[in-house]
């Protein structure tokens, strides 16, 4: 297909070939003679000038194009993204029927919805709108207008990392920090705090995961290691679990743990400490947990330092092996979205060898169904949740 007539930019890659993926680094573009600013709506060719597709440009970034539609009668503007918006928000609403089981869900998963560069949250009456691309950022009064459509008198509140600012040239000023809310999750109360630090103290992603961990907890002793704010261990204790105790760093986030064990009056015991002091700790002392749940945050973003996640995974995994009695539960997870699970599951398996214990691997699952992952981007399924019964 030749290059249609638009009074868009153009963009020539160096290859005649389909890209195969909606992000273009840079390397693969001829770069244009001309400065176009940061997020520009611009058409994209091969090196046969035919039309590839239509997408961000951002000479700044390493992503030099974000790939949005390959229909050339597709015009990039305030009414695609509010059809996108509200795609979106048909899959959570009538398809997945979310609202049956949460008020807690992602809205807008970035590229699984079409929307590279995106990301939107519902905490009850709370929208977080993440920026992760200039372009999407110079459409922030379109994607505001279309979200409360869908969500009239919901509270915006939008910001961008500092280190996306940078990387993507734009000057995201946020919005004021809303008022904590709750928000309900199969049953159960959690706080949510967004823009007051510790992320919002809730993490959607886990939504199924929590519950799943909670129905093979029942009648067992849990340990829930980097537990953030709890999630895990309210479940388990809720669905039954003996006693549950989790252990943090941050200190600010247990506060909001123990106030969520106590919002669904259930007994929880939260430590703070390095879980590594902890872990050996336990182990001097003779301690086991029936079901182990391993959440640690994201350990890299670097993908030069994959190889010391790996091996930060390993230790944390090879450790709390130290505290599970055979025919325990161990669910071991990792965000980090540059380990793949095929990595992940490498790991496990050298851990299993080191320990000279047997890891059976019952179940590897992902984010919940909000977090849709095209087949073309595979970054986009980050988390890995692996569910393993140890002998």
């Amino acid at each position: 297909m030749n290059t249609p007539a638009s009074p868009l930019p153009v963009i020539r890659l160096r290859s005649d070939r389909t890209p195969g993926h909606p992000w273009v680094w840079s390397a693969q573009i001829q770069k244009p003679e001309g400065r176009l600013p940061p997020g520009s709506v611009v058409d994209v060719v091969d090196a046969k000038d035919r039309f590839v597709g239509r997408g961000f440009w951002n000479g700044h970034a390493r992503i030099a194009l974000r790939l949005l539609t390959q229909d050339p009668e597709e015009a990039i503007d305030g009414d695609w993204i509010a059809a996108r918006i509200a795609r979106a928000v048909e899959l959570r609403r009538d398809w997945l029927e979310l609202d049956k089981d949460t008020d807690a869900w992602r809205v807008v998963h970035s590229e699984g919805d079409g929307l590279s560069g995106l990301i939107v949250d519902r905490y009850a009456d709370i929208l977080v709108i993440e920026y992760f691309a200039a372009g999407m950022w110079k459409f922030r009064e379109a994607i505001h207008a279309a979200l409360l459509q869908h969500f009239p008198g919901a509270r915006l509140y939008w910001f961008a990392e500092t280190h996306v600012q940078k990387q993507e040239s734009f000057d995201c000023r946020s919005a004021e920090p809303p008022q904590p809310v709750e928000v309900h999750e199969h049953g159960l109360r959690f706080h949510a705090a967004p823009g007051y630090g510790h992320k919002t103290g809730f993490f959607a992603d886990q939504r199924d995961n929590r519950r799943r961990f909670a129905e093979l907890a029942r009648g067992r002793r849990v340990l829930d290691l980097c537990c953030n704010a709890g999630g895990f261990a309210v479940h388990a204790m809720a669905g039954g679990a003996t006693e549950a105790v989790g252990v943090d760093m941050d200190a600010g986030i247990l506060e909001i743990a123990r106030a969520n064990a106590a919002a669904n009056n259930v007994s929880a015991r939260f430590d703070q400490a390095d879980i590594f002091d902890w872990l050996r700790n336990a182990v001097a002392n003779g301690e086991t947990y029936d079901a182990v749940v391993l959440d640690p945050a994201k350990l890299t973003r670097d993908r030069n330092r994959v190889m010391d996640a790996l091996k930060k995974y390993f230790a944390m995994n090879r450790l709390a092996l130290d505290v599970i009695p055979p025919g325990g539960l161990l669910l071991t997870c990792s965000c980090t979205g540059l380990v793949s699970e095929g990595d992940f599951l490498e790991m496990l398996r050298r851990v299993a060898l080191n320990a000279g214990r047997e890891i059976q691997v019952l179940e590897v699952r992902g984010a919940g169904t909000d977090h849709p992952v095209r087949s073309d981007v595979p970054e986009g399924r980050y988390l890995k949740a692996v569910f393993c019964r140890v002998w």
